[in-house]
């Protein structure tokens, strides 16, 4: 049992880095534009109208805040993580060189839930966005292909077939290479928010201020599918911020990316808190303009607007007569969700390819293809895992899943930061969290507040996610360890060195 807290020496990591066959092509700017690709897409496009008739009402905009200094915390606590440790895998590596094996193995199936099942909410949500641009040009699709079989009321087959295809488009697109899907990302970056700063300002014009009349609505229980639950009050405002937590996904999408960056130590915390800081100002402004140019309550699926809650943005336009904004929103939100789905694949085929050269899952998983140097084969794996799941769930279980699978992993980096913060004091850290015990005690409470907020459906199945991960650790990864084959265990206790500069001269490299 002592192997299970075998840690990964800091020269094993050096290791890895000087031996990758991955290309260092993303500089700072192109790190902080995959972080705003991920983050600006379910959240202001999707989740705005969910979050506001299930949860916060016009108060939605505190529930943004309140998830926004949630990520605050755990954003400072990768940022000294990535100056440490500047490889693949994310909060996987941080753990499997702080804390021990079985803690990264707990983690990084985690981030399946944040990653995978973020991809299959983004898909969902494409979906319902680019349907919508259909219709505005008299393109009518059947429900039976557009319709997971849970929301499908006819008889007989029904699939989401729009979110199956586009999860392979991205694929196709992942696999010619990380510097392509990069520049494709800048572009639909810069596109987006163009978009969103288009429904702030033309959005501002159409505000009634009475939308906003209670601002915090009274508690009160309503009815979302089959059930029924307690919606807004303050409770609904901490229950919003859980629901909408996995739309802030992207920030720690840039770790995951560390692996192909030219300066990691450097450029790696400073996209992070960067793509934060911008996104989450925006989303509080696109709130406010939403629920203040229509009325939570129009949001209710049962309601006058009943496809108003799949796609709220646009229909917000719609309703205030101008359609002709609602052309433009729509167009920039099925262009913009690609993004968001490509960096999501794209991080988790990255934590996939830390812990395949670990050993922990089959070596297909770290194998790279000869010319685009990008792992093709996870990716094509997952694509049919995500295209399929993406095409028979409903989203609002997907997006649970996904709030868990982020908040887990940010609690876990708040611990592990705050543990190898005593026990490495020495390490070079190019980047420090001020003030530690306070940033890391606060994200640890805020994190599992929020956690606890989720439904309890999401808890149970995410609980039994992690329950399946364990068994799996126990036999197969523990067996196929390469730190126990290579006889690191306790024997192991070689000086940790820290780990030396890595950045690439680029004149050489060209």
């Amino acid at each position: 049992m002592s192997k299970i807290w075998t840690k990964k020496p800091m020269s094993a990591f050096e290791d890895d880095m000087k031996s990758s066959q991955l290309k260092r092509v993303l500089g700072k700017w192109s790190l902080t534009a995959i972080g705003i690709g991920a983050i600006i897409g379910g959240g202001i496009f999707v989740l705005t109208g969910t979050g506001a008739y299930y949860h916060a009402g016009p108060a939605l905009a505190l529930s943004f805040v309140i998830a926004g200094i949630a990520c605050v915390f755990a954003a400072l606590c990768y940022s000294e993580f990535a100056s440490i440790l500047p490889v693949e895998g994310s909060a996987y590596a941080y753990a499997y060189g702080t804390v021990g094996e079985i803690f990264a193995w707990i983690i990084g199936w985690g981030l399946i839930l944040e990653y995978a099942m973020g991809s299959m909410t983004v898909a969902v949500s494409w979906s319902g966005y680019f349907n919508k641009l259909l219709k505005m040009f008299g393109i009518h699709l059947p429900d039976y292909l557009t319709s997971d079989p849970a929301s499908y009321t006819g008889d007989g087959f029904s699939m989401n077939l729009p979110a199956f295809l586009i999860v392979l488009f991205v694929i196709s697109i992942l696999i010619k290479g990380t510097k392509e899907a990069a520049k494709a990302n800048n572009l639909i970056v810069i596109m987006k928010v163009s978009a969103v700063l288009f429904v702030i300002i033309a959005g501002a014009f159409f505000i009634n201020v009475e939308n906003w009349n209670p601002f915090i609505p009274a508690a009160r229980m309503v009815q979302e599918g089959e059930n029924m639950k307690e919606a807004y009050g303050i409770q609904g405002i901490v229950s919003g911020a859980a629901a909408i937590f996995f739309a802030y996904v992207g920030f720690d999408a840039v770790s995951t990316q560390a692996g192909e960056a030219i300066n990691p130590k450097k450029d790696v915390p400073f996209a992070i808190i960067v793509s934060l800081l911008v996104c989450t100002a925006l989303y509080i402004l696109v709130s406010l303009v939403l629920t203040g140019m229509m009325h939570y309550s129009d949001f209710d699926p049962q309601g006058k607007y009943p496809d108003a809650i799949k796609a709220p943005v646009a229909y917000a336009f719609e309703i205030a007569e101008q359609g002709w904004a609602g052309y433009i929103i729509t167009i920039a939100a099925t262009v913009g969700l690609v993004s968001v789905l490509m960096v999501m694949i794209m991080g988790q085929s990255r934590i996939f390819l830390g812990m395949s050269k670990d050993g922990l899952i089959p070596k297909m998983f770290s194998d790279l293809h000869p010319v685009k140097k990008t792992p093709a084969k996870s990716l094509m794996l997952l694509g049919v895992l995500i295209a399929t799941v993406a095409a028979f769930t409903p989203i609002s279980k997907l997006a649970d899943m996904t709030s868990f699978g982020t908040l887990f992993a940010f609690t876990m980096v708040c611990i592990a930061v705050w543990i190898l913060r005593k026990k490495e004091p020495n390490l070079q850290r190019n980047f420090k969290v001020p003030a530690l015990p306070v940033i890391a005690t606060l994200g640890i409470c805020i994190n599992l507040y929020l956690i606890w907020n989720l439904s309890h459906e999401a808890k149970y199945l995410s609980i039994g996610w992690l329950v399946l991960g364990v068994l799996i650790y126990f036999t197969y990864s523990l067996r196929n360890s390469k730190l126990h084959k290579a006889g690191y265990g306790e024997t192991f206790k070689a000086e940790q060195k820290p780990l030396q500069d890595v950045d690439v001269d680029i004149d050489n490299e060209k």
